[in-house]
């Protein structure tokens, strides 16, 4: 399932599409307040699909705000059609820029394509690591081996796996794992333990650090 975060203030519009996106295997969250926008995290998100023509803040600063902060793939979905537009829209980070009206079917195939090109440049430009995220299996491999992860843990440990080598808040782990947000039974710092756990099985490292007062970290 690919997850894609729609930054829309039309909501008829946007619920049309994200009900057709969703017969395609694309989970749609549309937002429709270009602040709140700005400040999510995305960990949990593989691409955005971004209207230009927002309330209170013109949709290409909210591009160039991702993108300071992501390498998420971003495409302007716009009726502004002038080519000034396109050509700065492109110029501050958006991968790919679709006029409105649009047929959806187009912006799927845009969408598959976008996430095909940038999953082949990403893998080309990373290092083997020990721990590889399998989204379609929603679990994480150890050297090769499943650890067979519950969805919390899967959240958590993706995020921390993206931040590779760099601290996490807790509060960063918290509100990318949707999960726990839903069952606040579940602590963070259980979850963690669990994961360890399952890492033993394959090695005696710690590979993931408590940094106290601030998170945590990956190593290999």
């Amino acid at each position: 399932m690919i997850n894609l975060l729609f930054i829309e203030d039309n909501l008829e519009f946007a619920e049309l599409l994200s009900d057709f996106l969703s017969s395609r295997s694309i989970k749609s969250d549309i937002v429709d307040d270009p602040y709140k926008a700005m400040v999510m995290p995305l960990d949990s998100y593989d691409i955005v699909l971004l209207d230009l023509g927002l309330p209170g803040v013109d949709g290409l600063e909210v591009c160039k705000n991702i993108r300071k902060k992501s390498k998420i793939p971003i495409i302007i979905s716009s009726a502004r059609t002038t080519v000034n537009d396109k050509v700065i829209g492109l110029q501050i980070g958006a991968d790919d820029y679709i006029a409105k009206p649009y047929d959806p079917d187009e912006l799927y195939a845009r969408v598959v394509s976008l996430l095909r090109r940038t999953k082949d440049e990403f893998e080309e430009d990373q290092p083997q690591r020990a721990f590889v995220i399998d989204k379609s299996a929603m679990d994480i491999t150890y050297l090769g081996n499943p650890l067979l992860l519950t969805v919390a843990e899967f959240e958590v440990f993706s995020t921390l796996i993206k931040n590779y080598g760099s601290s996490v808040s807790k509060e960063q782990l918290l509100q990318s794992a949707r999960t726990i947000q839903c069952h606040y039974g579940k602590s963070l710092e259980m979850i963690i333990s669990k994961i360890r756990q399952k890492i033993k099985q394959y090695s005696q490292k710690k590979h993931i650090l408590t940094l106290r007062n601030i998170g945590y970290r990956v190593v290999e």
